[in-house]
């Protein structure tokens, strides 16, 4: 199948309706019907089209893979891959305190990190939207919950934020990583 990407658009911001699917959001994984799979696998497609176009995918990447720990398909990119190349750069990027940045000083309610895993687990089929809807926050909050969750499972320390932190990778480093899983990706 071949993706043609026209000279006019303008990568993610373009297209919210495909970057931000719920199918290229959270991949569903092994609960998810042929359907969904061969869907995902067209939207992926259509999405690397454009992020290989767009001239500011090389900081987009380099930012989604060492500055911040996000969620979806970024700079032509999974979380999977992201995770793999952090991996090959001996990097570690912890989830960031969303509200913080945002300057959210309190929320309404609390949500309780233990219901959120508690509810993935026993629904792998639900999406993460509907997980926020039910226990009423955003979809992000459920996301920096869930990337928690699988960092402590995997015994992962938060990246430390201070002088005596390792020197971050250059963009060329980045872009080369990236070029070694995605490869490897095509290659399998």
């Amino acid at each position: 199948m071949t993706v043609s990407v026209s000279v006019t658009e303008a990568g993610c911001a373009e297209h919210p309706e495909l970057y931000q699917h719920p199918l290229l959001e959270d991949d569903p994984g092994r609960s998810a019907t042929a359907e969904q799979r061969r869907q995902r696998t067209a939207m992926t497609r259509r999405a690397s089209a454009i992020c290989g176009g767009c001239g500011e995918m090389p900081e987009c990447l380099y930012r989604a893979v060492v500055e911040y720990d996000v969620s979806g398909f970024v700079a032509g990119t999974t979380e999977h891959q992201r995770r793999r190349m952090r991996t090959l750069l001996e990097l570690t990027v912890g989830p960031d305190d969303l509200d913080s940045l945002t300057g959210v000083s309190a929320s309404p309610h609390q949500v309780n990190h233990a219901e959120i895993v508690r509810l993935r687990a026993q629904n792998p089929h639900m999406s993460l939207d509907t997980i926020a809807q039910r226990l009423g926050c955003s979809l992000s909050t459920v996301k920096r919950h869930l990337r928690r969750a699988r960092a402590e499972a995997a015994g992962v320390p938060e990246r430390p934020r201070d002088d005596t932190s390792p020197e971050p990778p250059s963009p060329d480093e980045v872009l080369s990583a990236r070029a070694q899983v995605v490869e490897s990706v095509l290659a399998a």
